[in-house]
């Protein structure tokens, strides 16, 4: 009669202790997904407050405007790591899922805009969650309305199936 509600408990009980690691678990990287050059601007301004960390950049702006914009802010260009890999947001997870996890990185700033921060952070909690990594979101503001919560449905969807199978689909948009 309620066989439903274990599976919709467990689920709840999951997103909401994942909740609480976000709070007690401190980033040991940044992350900042690429798009718009002014979520680097935001991201050098972030890593300043924290000099130790190392900065990912997922399918950002060009190397010498990334470049330019980190040591502008007076960010050592060693703790940059500049992917181009990416292609959307969820292959922004997929491409740095493993090597983050191999580095031992089990939390990361997640910097993206905020009307954007919905669907990196759906799939970011899939993707990375895959892989024992912890979200702590850190939103651009912006004058712009949220994405519609379908390309959030969508790309959670391509997220899962990443996870069972390896495969992103980013190939079937182009």
């Amino acid at each position: 009669m309620f066989a439903w509600l274990v599976p919709l408990l467990t689920v709840l009980f999951w997103l909401g202790y994942r909740q609480i690691e976000t709070y007690i678990v401190q980033p040991e990287a940044v992350l900042v997904l690429g798009g718009e050059p002014e979520r680097e601007k935001f991201a050098a301004q972030l890593a300043r407050q924290h000099p130790n960390l190392p900065i990912w950049v997922s399918g950002g702006s060009p190397k010498d405007y990334s470049r330019r914009v980190f040591a502008k802010t007076g960010i050592d260009l060693s703790r940059l790591n500049l992917d181009y890999r990416a292609v959307d947001t969820v292959t922004n997870f997929t491409t740095l899922a493993d090597e983050l996890q191999a580095q031992g990185i089990d939390s990361v700033y997640l910097i993206t805009s905020d009307y954007h921060m919905r669907r990196a952070r759906i799939i970011g909690e899939i993707v990375f969650g895959s892989r024992g990594i912890i979200l702590k979101p850190v939103p651009m503001p912006t004058e712009r309305s949220p994405e519609s919560i379908d390309k959030s449905f969508r790309d959670g969807a391509r997220a899962i199936v990443w996870v069972t199978t390896g495969y992103t689909g980013a190939s079937l948009g182009r």
